[in-house]
């Protein structure tokens, strides 16, 4: 894919989660996909999109920054969510936070087979200490 190709790739990725088509996930990512070099395969990273959703009904992903590096992807998400209980262990209770997650892909056979995920738990912490 050129440069142009795997970012329109990207978006198509991201708009397939936002509209959680997860009978189409199949065409973004790869069988034996790994998320922070462990093996997850399809099934589990389906598996953990799904468990985001039930966890946070208003989840949104939004592309910040992209950029496309064939065979590489590396984005900037922003989320403005209301997580329902605990969220990476802190007691979210209802209440909206705002943060970040920086995230890095590479692609093999056309499809994304390696994510490296960085979320920006610090800031979620802070918005949760004024309270």
């Amino acid at each position: 894919m050129t440069r142009n190709q795997l970012a329109s790739f990207y978006q198509g990725y991201i708009d397939c989660l936002n509209r959680q088509a997860w009978d189409q996930l199949g065409e973004f990512v790869h069988p034996q996909v790994t998320h922070n070099a462990k093996p997850v395969g399809l099934a589990g990273y389906r598996g953990m999109l799904e468990r985001d959703f039930r966890e946070i009904p208003d989840l949104v992903f939004h592309i910040q920054l992209l950029i496309a590096d064939p065979p590489n992807i590396a984005s900037r998400l922003d989320f403005n969510v209301t997580p329902r209980g605990e969220f990476f262990g802190l007691p979210i209770n209802g209440r909206k936070v705002k943060f970040a997650e920086n995230v890095f892909y590479e692609c093999v056979d056309g499809k994304i087979s390696r994510v490296w995920s960085v979320i920006d738990t610090a800031a979620i912490a802070q918005q949760l200490g004024g309270d």
